[in-house]
């Protein structure tokens, strides 16, 4: 018993326009996020530059400062009694020529002002040129 009379009916079909409006957006959006690798290929000729090396070092002047507040000049051990004092031992260790430069070696450990203390007898000494000795990360001694 068919009570449904027979229709005919319509067969489904799939609509390509959203599909096609997908795919479009898409392709500009990689089109557009895209990078591309001739702009890094630009032949580049850099310029060199070339110096002569210096005739020879100029003097330093190597102070130590120990963890637990020694100081060293030139790898002699000197008591800091004074910044008027140290100062006299610096200009004894440099010769009385103020063009050299003072290296500081201080140990991680020094305080701070011990430091201070090799600076401000290097200002009464004179020496202007200061620098501090570092070493490269990773290369710490234990």
């Amino acid at each position: 018993m068919n009570f449904r009379r027979s229709t005919p009916r319509d067969e489904p079909e799939i609509n390509f326009i959203p599909l096609i409006d997908l795919l479009l957006v898409i392709l500009i959006f990689l089109m557009v996020t895209t990078t591309y690798t001739r702009f890094t290929e630009l032949g580049v000729n850099l310029p060199s530059a070339g110096a002569d090396k210096p005739a020879e070092r100029p003097r330093e002047l190597m102070v130590t400062v120990s963890a637990d507040g020694r100081y060293a000049i030139e790898d002699k051990v000197r008591p800091y009694d004074s910044p008027g004092g140290f100062a006299q031992a610096l200009q004894r260790a440099a010769g009385g020529r103020a063009d050299i430069t003072l290296v500081i070696n201080a140990d991680a450990g020094a305080s701070h002002q011990s430091v201070v203390n090799v600076l401000e007898a290097a200002r009464l000494a004179g020496l202007n040129r200061v620098t501090f000795a570092a070493q490269a990360s990773g290369t710490g001694q234990r």
